[in-house]
């Protein structure tokens, strides 16, 4: 991977950033994606943001390889800290848990005024972000799985809620997606098949285990996702 071609992963994100955005990359790594942006047209200004040192010195070093540094900013910080209020209307966060993501958007709410698109690709927990949604005042305008490298990958991207409707996802669309479960590709469908095997393995090991209060809520809340997941994707 390099910034003339992305993985099939950040390509995808990348669909999704609109034509002139000033975009925020958090969690930039090399800041592959965020020089792709650029380079390509589609973002005309871009924050390159990273936590840690080996990764904000590659993003760096590739930025001032691709002279890139007029358009692109590398900068050092915990989560939204490297973006000022206003500075962008794009962010993007790829690569992470959904709760880790979630958790970088709450430290830094109010830099999400004037913001409008979140692009966000969790490799779990995307349940996290959707439930995220709901509570912030957000909502899902598109959902995407796809397959790489034998693992599977959900984006999605969010945009403000501009009206006083409330934005309300059932159970199974929290869980699976509400465009996903619509859509109901193969990817979709081989990653809550294996979804399933596992919660069966996991309740067959709770079964041997000592019964308390914890696990037997835990077996009930496997069971009802499996009921739920299996009348999805029958």
């Amino acid at each position: 991977m390099n910034i003339e071609k992305l993985s099939k992963r950040l390509e995808a994100v990348s669909e999704y950033i609109p034509i002139g955005s000033k975009v925020a990359d958090i969690g930039s790594d090399h800041a592959y994606l965020p020089c792709y942006a650029v380079k390509n047209g589609i973002a005309e200004f871009a924050i390159a943001g990273e936590v840690v040192e080996g990764p904000y010195q590659s993003a760096l070093q590739q930025v001032n390889n691709s002279s890139l540094s007029h358009a692109i900013s590398v900068r050092k910080g915990d989560g939204l800290e490297v973006i000022e209020k206003g500075e962008v209307d794009c962010i993007t966060i790829a690569g992470m848990g959904g709760a880790l993501i979630t958790s970088i958007l709450n430290q830094g709410i109010e830099k999400l005024s004037g913001v409008q698109r979140l692009i966000l690709q969790p490799n779990i927990a995307a349940i996290s972000i959707r439930t995220w949604c709901i509570e912030h005042g957000w909502k899902i305008i598109a959902e995407q799985i796809l397959e790489e490298d034998q693992k599977i990958y959900e984006i999605l991207v969010l945009e403000p809620i501009n009206d006083n409707g409330p934005y309300t996802l059932s159970d199974e669309e929290l869980l699976m997606g509400p465009m996903l479960i619509k859509e109901k590709n193969n990817v979709f469908q081989k990653k809550w098949h294996q979804e399933v095997e596992q919660w069966k393995r996991i309740i067959k090991s709770l079964d041997q285990a000592v019964e308390t209060v914890e696990t037997t809520e835990k077996k009930n809340q496997l069971q009802k996702n499996i009921r739920m997941v299996e009348e999805v994707i029958s």
